[in-house]
């Protein structure tokens, strides 16, 4: 029963463990915009484990919030095993630890190959000689930027040498399967072949052999014992050229699984992983500097010309460009950036000179977290995995069972020769082997994460990957979901006839342009008119502004102002009744004669908002808004996004009551928001959709999926994705599962050999692993 948490490995029910013991809570990481942090989903303080998979992990902290930034605990030890790439080796490597006191926590990075252990020295040194007795070598690995490139160095290193062992190996596999077909009665070319048929056993399967081994002396039935067992029985019956060609096709199948899982896994890094490794530095002598971007201090100015990729996170304070933004948020198009604006590590400065100045280090952008946030998602485990992995742990000593029996009754019940029988029971264990089975999950959720971040989609772990295709109803708050989030200038009229129109105009802006209210700023950049001198401004707190402007004196104001200099009409009373119903704040300009021109401004709905709701409509998936703005408006903005049930004037804790009558309901609910308002009824959904372009902290923290673009219809093309992955889960599965009957039926009729046995076994990983790479190419649109 593992005894230690894993921040790494976290899964989202207590209900798929035993309750007989419980980890402590994970130790608690510095929050960040891509972080999950705790929030009312969490359990409380702890969480049940166990070895209920089996082939699986600690159950470690359930929390729904785990948090997903950069998870190594501070202290603890890290290693790299290159053995170890998928949930079988995991487990293994578990049990060995589960008998090691003293260790505080574990942190498993499959991708990486990457094992993180917080304990004392001499734990330490307890746990390494523990995970060697398992079969496994860890190595010390460094923790930081710049190991980063030596550890892939050294990958790339293992693997070529690992290509050029199994190719030895193959090639002296088929020279005993030609030496035992010439060999005929000559002893000579019988002691040849057997030789070369040992040393390419030992070529490819001395790895097998130790894990495999050492799996059967702690009593455990997993692939390298079987292909261990089935390997030297077929050698001991005198099948030696076979025994070497299975081992070989199956090292050779073992390191094709790898690499593509690696693919996957590595997909969002070679995707996003684009910020130069240089800046361009301003000197405090007015000189411009390359530094190396990780030495680049917060605050700095680095200058970007057109067509480079911008190198840190930062505020532009000089120069207007347009950027393609597609690495980090998924936009199609470039957006504009001028003074005051954001711009990201990874994007590309396309049309003109910026300067800007830096806001994060270079291991804290937001290209970094992401990045961090996608390889911990890929470090959870999907609901179908985990089913996969206690399937295939009771799959395995079942089919070994089976073997035995077919050794055993068969020369008892039928009269058949003893080799023949032990010959068509090793057939069975080579056929037992789940490597397909196995693969077949953690790589497609793995594709469909990844295929995700390059849409500017952040989806916190495999659970709420799978939970997506389940929604029933979704709820959205209105401002900066729906809608812009930013006031508007939507309509405007002279009072005084069209004539005027234009030189009024020009004094509202010009009396606009120097106020500071979001309101006023909205007037000025929708009007877009030249400006005109205004002295004396000033501004009248709670009611407008006032000032002088080619001699005469105006006031920019509300109603009350209006009402207060005894302006106010029957005939501008309805007028304003009018855009008030419209959900729109009216500002008036006014002179000493009376009111000269209406104003109205409005947080306008998004351009993709109304086929959102479409498409979540075709989806099957209900559309509610839920906002603190007064109904009218929200009833308003919903007419025009197409949605039919609206609740407005909502406190924080009566979204959160409204979410839970919605799953009362309708069953799983989703929750749409991006404000600190919005943070409990994210963290009571069943899954949390954040904004990511405006959103708060807070509200990226309580949510499981962070939308990086704000576009509304990331939502039903993640529901899409949800719904793709399962397909191809499903599919991989039966294609698994499919494949192993059949060849299971055909050995136990004596027509299929240890040849077709392996063959099938690598044809299967071979075909589920690239069904499952497939998502990362995967089309979502309706």
């Amino acid at each position: 029963m593992s005894k230690f948490p894993n921040t790494a490995s976290a899964v989202p029910s207590a209900d798929d463990c035993c309750a007989e013991k419980s980890c402590a809570a994970a130790p608690s990481l510095p929050p960040s915009s891509l972080s999950n942090s705790p929030s009312s989903k969490d359990v409380a303080g702890t969480s049940t484990n166990d070895d209920c998979c089996a082939a699986d992990a600690c159950c470690a902290p359930v929390a729904k919030g785990a948090a997903l930034a950069a998870a190594i605990p501070a202290g603890a030890s890290v290693f790299r095993i290159p053995a170890m790439d998928c949930a079988v080796e995991e487990s293994d490597i578990r049990r060995a630890l589960d008998k090691v006191d003293g260790i505080r926590s574990v942190n498993f990075q499959l991708g990486a190959r990457t094992l993180a252990i917080q304990a004392s020295d001499d734990v330490i040194a307890v746990a390494v000689a523990a995970i060697r007795k398992a079969g496994y070598e860890p190595t010390p690995v460094k923790v930081g930027a710049e190991s980063e490139a030596e550890q892939e160095a050294e990958r790339d290193h293992d693997h070529g040498a690992g290509v050029k062992r199994l190719a030895a190996a193959l090639v002296l596999a088929i020279g005993a399967e030609a030496l035992h077909y010439f060999s005929s009665d000559t002893t000579a070319l019988k002691y040849a072949g057997l030789v070369v048929a040992v040393v390419a056993i030992w070529l490819s399967g001395v790895e097998t052999y130790t894990k495999g081994i050492k799996a059967l002396v702690r009593g455990r039935l997993n692939i390298n014992a079987l292909m261990s067992v089935a390997v030297t029985g077929a050698f001991f019956i005198g099948q030696w050229p076979e025994a070497a060609m299975v081992m070989a096709l199956y090292a050779i199948a073992e390191l094709i699984e790898a690499r593509a899982a690696d693919r996957a896994r590595n997909a969002i890094k070679g995707l996003i992983a684009l910020a130069p490794e240089e800046a361009d530095v301003l000197q405090s002598d007015k000189s411009w500097k390359a530094v190396a971007s990780k030495s680049v201090p917060l605050e700095a100015i680095v200058r970007i010309r057109p067509g480079e990729r911008v190198p840190l996170d930062g505020i532009v304070t000089e120069g207007r460009s347009a950027v393609n933004q597609a690495p980090v948020t998924g936009e199609s198009l470039p957006v504009d950036r001028t003074v005051g604006d954001p711009v990201y590590a990874g994007t590309i400065n396309e049309t003109a000179e910026l300067q800007f100045r830096v806001t994060s280090a270079a291991s804290d952008t937001t290209l970094a977290r992401i990045i961090h946030a996608v390889e911990e998602a890929q470090g959870t485990r999907a609901p179908t995995q985990r089913f996969v992995d206690r399937f295939a742990a009771i799959y395995t000593p079942a089919v070994f069972a089976i073997a035995v029996a077919v050794a055993v009754a068969s020369p008892l019940l039928f009269g058949m020769a003893w080799l023949d029988a032990i010959y068509k029971a090793l057939v069975l264990l080579v056929v037992a082997c789940p490597c397909a089975l196995v693969i077949s999950t953690p790589v497609t959720v793995v594709s469909a994460l990844a295929s995700a971040a390059r849409r500017g989609i952040l989806i916190k772990g495999g659970t709420y990957l799978e939970e997506a295709r389940k929604l029933k109803v979704l709820a959205l708050d209105k401002t900066g979901t729906v809608t812009e989030g930013k006031p508007k200038l939507v309509d405007w009229r002279s009072l005084r006839g069209a004539d005027d129109q234009e030189p009024i105009g020009r004094i509202a802006m010009s009396m606009a342009d120097r106020s500071d209210h979001p309101v006023s700023k909205a007037i000025a950049k929708g009007l877009a008119l030249p400006l005109s001198d205004v002295s004396s401004f000033a501004a009248l707190p709670g009611r407008g502004t006032e000032g002088v402007v080619d001699g005469r004196k105006f006031v920019l104001g509300n109603i009350r102002l209006i009402e207060e200099r005894g302006m106010k009409s029957p005939e501008l009373e309805a007028e304003l009744k009018t855009h008030e119903e419209q959900g729109r704040t009216v500002t008036l300009l006014a002179d000493d004669d009376g009111v000269l021109a209406i104003f109205a401004v409005a947080d306008t709905i998004k351009e993709s908002s109304k086929q959102a709701v479409a498409e979540l409509k075709v989806l099957g998936v209900a559309a509610v808004m839920l906002t603190g703005d007064n109904v009218a408006t929200a009833k308003t903005i919903a007419a025009q996004a197409g949605i039919d049930q609206v609740l407005g004037n909502l406190l924080p804790e009566e979204k959160l009551a409204q979410i839970q009558g919605l799953q009362t309901r309708y069953g799983l609910t989703g929750m749409t928001g991006d404000g600190i308002n919005d943070a409990p009824a994210l963290a009571q959904s069943d899954i949390g959709f954040a904004m990511g372009g405006m959103g708060t902290d807070i509200a990226m923290e309580a949510a499981d999926v962070v939308v990086m673009n704000d576009d509304l219809r990331r939502i039903p093309e993640t529901i899409r994705l949800s719904r793709k992955t399962h397909t191809v889960l499903m599919q991989n599965i039966s294609l698994a599962l499919g494949i192993k009957a059949v060849f299971m039926v055909l050995a136990i009729f004596g027509t299929a050999t240890m040849w077709m046995a392996v063959f099938a076994d690598m044809g299967a990983t071979l075909l589920v692993v690239a069904n499952g790479l497939r998502l990362m190419k995967a089309k979502t649109e309706a």
